[in-house]
């Protein structure tokens, strides 16, 4: 369920904080054709995506203005004819790339290990990637291991430092984009010139004990299928249902719940009182861009509670 009144606050903050080019959205955080048109008439029209399958979904619906997809594929095969800039970070990345686009990001390591060359090779896979016909568009490099740090004046520091990095590669890369940041940094990182956001759309635990604008739009709706008098209650929204690796989601409704753990097909949760079999419960995922690729459909509500639209989370799979 997306509350829509949150939602069309999320959309409007991020889009007075970081108007137009300077926030390219980042599907993969909600998989869904119908908000990304949100996105683009509240004029965020660059977007960002994690699989060459959000990349086709994009371009289906004709948003493929400008498509970073932010990562390094092997078989390009399916990107050819789109408006699409791809991650590159070896030279295996950069010759699976030329064989199919035309644009390339260096992807810079600014301290998550995870993927991107190391800074001082940038300016090397630049040339090669010259070399091989592409064009070099700039460098990309995500703070991921900052974005969700509690103390602001930390995040605001390994940032900077982060940045450093990025920087310097971009140096010797050259091209018009410095593309970075996320959710938690979208207001620090003032050194990137796109911001690659996703999540403040939607939002979740994770990011909301963080001192962000944003609120809590979405939430998956379960029931109540089982009570014990001993002090707990079942409801019918499990693992299955939820991203786990931020940790358990929080229960909002009834008040004052306390979740104990999730099986496949359960949450369990004590509350004073008790709820009665049938009755729902509204739980906050605690990281919203896996809980969204569980689902089919996010449901709009407004504010009496009404379905007013559905919405197909249409770029879910490979």
């Amino acid at each position: 369920m997306v509350d829509a009144a949150a939602l069309d606050h999320n959309l409007a903050a991020m889009a007075a904080a970081l108007p137009g080019p300077r926030m390219r959205p980042h599907v993969k955080a909600h998989k869904c054709s119908a908000l990304a048109r949100r996105q683009a008439d509240a004029g965020h029209r660059t977007f960002t995506a994690a699989t060459i399958r959000e990349c086709e979904v994009l371009a289906a619906n004709g948003l493929d203005d400008d498509i970073l997809l932010a990562n390094e594929v092997l078989d390009t095969t399916r990107l050819r004819g789109l408006h699409v800039t791809v991650a590159v970070d070896s030279e295996a990345t950069i010759d699976a790339a030329a064989a199919n686009v035309e644009r390339v990001l260096i992807d810079v390591n600014v301290g998550l290990p995870r993927c991107g060359c190391a800074p001082e090779d940038a300016g090397r896979l630049a040339d090669y990637a010259r070399g091989k016909g592409l064009e070099v568009r700039g460098v990309m490099g995500y703070e991921g291991h900052v974005v969700g740090l509690d103390d602001r004046a930390e995040r605001e520091r390994q940032t900077a430092e982060c940045m450093e990095r990025l920087l310097a590669a971009h140096k010797d890369v050259g091209g018009d984009v410095v593309s970075a940041g996320g959710t938690g940094t979208y207001d620090i990182n003032t050194w990137a010139n796109e911001i690659q956001a996703g999540s403040y759309a939607l939002m979740d635990t994770a990011y909301g004990h963080l001192d962000l604008p944003f609120r809590q739009a979405l939430y998956v709706v379960g029931t109540v299928i089982s009570v014990n008098q001993q002090g707990w209650a079942v409801a019918d929204c499990g693992l299955k249902a939820f991203g786990m690796d931020h940790g358990n989601p929080a229960i909002v409704e009834p008040a004052g719940a306390t979740v104990w753990f999730l099986s496949d097909e359960h949450i369990t949760f004590s509350a004073e009182p008790l709820p009665r079999i049938g009755d729902r419960v509204k739980v906050v995922p605690a990281h919203v861009d896996p809980t969204v690729a569980y689902h089919e459909a996010m449901h709009v509500v407004g504010a009496d509670g009404a379905v007013v639209e559905t919405w197909p989370i249409d770029m879910r799979g490979w």
